[in-house]
This record gives structure tokens, C-alpha cells and sequence, in this order.
């Protein structure tokens, strides 16, 4: 069934979706960037019980709850082990195992922000067609989800990422 994909630049806390995605190294521990911003708004449970559900193998995904946020959930993506390095495939894999937890839990929409891209130093060119390329690629699997939304935190970013989503 097809989603729509969008492109908005903003604070992933704020997000309208059901569920936002957590950039995360694969121990789950919510340093800076969009985790700290989640932990910050959202408290220190969500921190938590991700890590009590860890550590994963780089690639995969968990879910919890989302604490003080509006959301369903908060899907916690492994874009990276405890060396905080990332790559073209744990960004794929990452972002797949989260449109598959969003799938299997029956959520509609889901707002991602740039995997990789802050302390792990990923090019955000190249994060936009990982996430994107990976996200079209789900999009004949999923019977739930209507809405995916890239939530990006700078210009550069919204750039980068519409650039990808208008190629064909």
C-alpha cells in the first residue's frame, strides 16, 4: 500500500506522527543530539527501558515507550556500536528494522531524523539516499503504515533530503 514520504525540518519532539525513531548507538545510552533532545522532553524512562533491551547488533531496532512525549512509542535505532562510527549498511538496515517494528505495531506514521549524521560523522548526502532508497524499497511490504516523515533539524539537512526524495 503506498505512504506518502515527507520532508520537514523541525524538532523531532514536536513531530505530528505516531512514533518518532531515536538515532542510537547499538547500548542505547541518549547522549546529545536528537536522543538528548528525546531525553530531555521526553525523561529519562525512555533512556531507560531502551537500555534494558540492549545491546543489539548495529542494524537492528527497539521499541519502548515514549515516556512525558505524545507518541505511541519510540523506536530506537542502531546506526552505530560504542565506537559511534556508522556506514551505508547499519543506516539501511537501521532504517528498515524501524518501518518493520512500525509495521508489526500497527502505526500509521512514523518521523525519522538523519541517521549517522551528527557523532557519527556520516555524510548527509549520503545518509538521504540510504534512508530514502531504503524507505521506498519497504514501502510494497507495508499494510499499516500511511506516513513517513523525515524530520530534519538544519537547512542543509531539508536540502539534502529533498534533493534525494524528488529524484525518481
Amino acid at each position: 500500500m503506498p505512504y506518502q514520504i515527507e520532508i520537514v525540518k523541525g524538532d523531532i519532539t514536536q513531530s505530528d506522527c505516531d512514533a518518532i525513531v531515536n538515532a542510537a548507538n547499538n547500548r542505547f545510552w541518549m547522549g546529545s543530539g536528537v536522543a538528548g533532545a528525546i531525553k530531555k522532553v521526553g525523561g529519562d524512562v525512555i533512556e531507560e527501558e531502551a537500555v534494558n533491551k540492549g545491546p543489539v547488533m548495529p542494524g537492528e531496532a527497539i521499541f519502548t515507550g515514549a515516556g512525558k512525549l505524545p507518541f505511541k512509542m519510540v523506536i530506537h535505532a542502531a546506526v552505530m556500536g560504542q565506537d559511534l562510527k556508522t556506514n551505508d549498511k547499519y543506516i539501511r538496515q537501521a532504517t528498515l528494522a524501524c518501518l518493520n517494528i512500525a509495521e508489526k505495531q500497527n502505526i500509521g506514521s512514523i518521523s525519522f531524523p538523519a541517521f549517522g549524521t551528527g557523532i557519527g560523522g556520516f555524510p548527509m548526502a549520503g545518509c538521504a539516499h540510504q534512508m530514502i532508497t531504503a524507505v521506498r524499497g519497504f514501502e510494497p511490504r507495508s499494510q499499516n503504515i500511511k506516513r513517513v516523515q523525515f524530520c530534519l533539524f538544519d537547512d542543509y539537512a531539508y536540502k539534502c533530503f529533498m534533493n534525494k526524495l524528488e529524484q525518481k
